[in-house]
């Protein structure tokens, strides 16, 4: 496990704990905290835009795939640091990771659209 810190949209701070291997869309979802993620995981939107607050974090992440980096494109707020919690699995070195969730996304598919949990 690895500790992990959401900052939701209005500045709270949410830490976690989250397992190796699992995908920081998972572990949001696992943990009632508010990032949608419409497509699932399956590189198909960026509702799960998020912002690595730390560039010393962002440097141990493996570069984004050019699809990632396509659906990137399309985030509301991308940043210099920009990710999809989709891509970004948990790694030991993760350890003390800060996500930044952006103040709204683009869900082009379904406007208004709020995740449930399955």
């Amino acid at each position: 496990m690895i500790s992990v810190t959401f900052v939701s949209k209005d500045g709270e701070e949410i830490p976690i704990k989250v397992p190796i291997g699992m995908s920081m869309l998972e572990a949001a979802h696992q943990n009632d905290i508010e990032l949608e993620g419409a497509c699932e995981g399956s590189l198909a939107c960026s509702t799960c835009h998020v912002i690595v607050m730390d560039m010393e974090y962002y440097n141990k992440l493996e570069d984004p795939s050019d699809e990632e980096n396509d659906m990137l494109d399309l985030a509301f707020g991308l940043t210099e640091t920009s990710r999809l919690g989709c891509q970004i699995i948990a790694r030991p070195e993760l350890d003390g990771f800060r996500l930044a969730i952006p103040s709204a996304t683009r869900n082009f598919a379904v406007d208004g659209y709020v995740r449930e949990p399955h």
